[in-house]
């Protein structure tokens, strides 16, 4: 494989403006979330973002970044967009998309990203985390995805059956249970991507609010790597006062 990063960063996000260059721990939250994907080693790192301010922070930090038309639909989209501006030769096969608002992701954790790709079979490979805290079994802000992992693999792979903001499989009320929580990050094979981003919204997909449904919807097949930490994800005020508090102390 040859692998490539894509962080998507929008600067208009509606819950938190300007969110991509929110200052966490000495450096916009965008640049943080670069840090990590340079250092997981899986190959270049490249941001996609939609306003000359985004890039020039990335610039600056010593990363390399796409300016994409602001009204795209998605951060697939993005991904896609900066991916053939950027590449346009095809050299790089595996197309990660990292989310921008992800700091404390585990450079570990985007490495076995790409794992599940090691089957031909599959299109598009995530990451999942067994949920510990008992809230957040039934928050809807917290997706979870249907895999029947083996618990005992030191680095399960299993094929992700459905996601849902709800309680799948359901757990009957017994806690202990496995539930797992989705982590937002998505190593594509570029045949994939270019695949997903041509489909229409799906059905589940606007009922969930959950793109990865559109690919399965399209019988396209996503596996997930099981890994052990989730990261903090910075959508809201409280989120990125989580995330400096995080970063402040390591």
């Amino acid at each position: 494989m040859r692998p490539i990063v894509v962080i998507p960063a929008r600067l208009g996000a509606t819950r938190l403006p300007q969110k991509p260059l929110a200052d966490v721990a000495g450096a916009p939250l965008v640049v943080q979330v670069w840090r990590r994907a340079v250092a997981a080693d899986i190959g270049p790192v490249l941001v996609a973002c939609d306003d000359a301010r985004i890039a020039d922070a990335v610039t600056v930090a010593g990363g390399t970044a796409v300016t994409t038309e602001s009204a795209l639909a998605s951060g697939s989209d993005r991904v896609w967009q900066a991916l053939t501006q950027h590449d346009p030769d095809a050299v790089h096969d595996v197309v990660v998309n990292l989310q921008g608002d992800l700091p404390t992701i585990e450079p570990e954790s985007l490495r076995a990203a790409l794992t599940p790709l090691d089957d031909a079979g599959v299109d598009i490979a995530t990451l999942a985390a067994p949920i510990r805290e008992a809230q957040e079994r039934h928050d809807p802000n917290v997706v979870k995805v249907a895999a029947l992992f083996d618990a005992e693999a030191p680095q399960p792979v299993a094929r992700a059956l459905y996601f849902s903001r709800c309680a799948v499989p359901w757990d009957g009320g017994d806690a202990n249970q496995p539930l797992y929580h989705h982590i937002g990050v998505y190593a594509f094979r570029r045949t994939a991507l270019a695949r997903f981003v041509a489909l229409p919204p799906g059905r589940l997909e606007q009922r969930e609010r959950l793109e990865q449904l559109r690919a399965l919807e399209a019988g396209m097949r996503i596996d997930a790597a099981r890994v052990d930490t989730i990261p903090v994800g910075v959508d809201t005020p409280a989120d990125l006062a989580r995330a400096r508090n995080l970063m402040a102390r390591a």
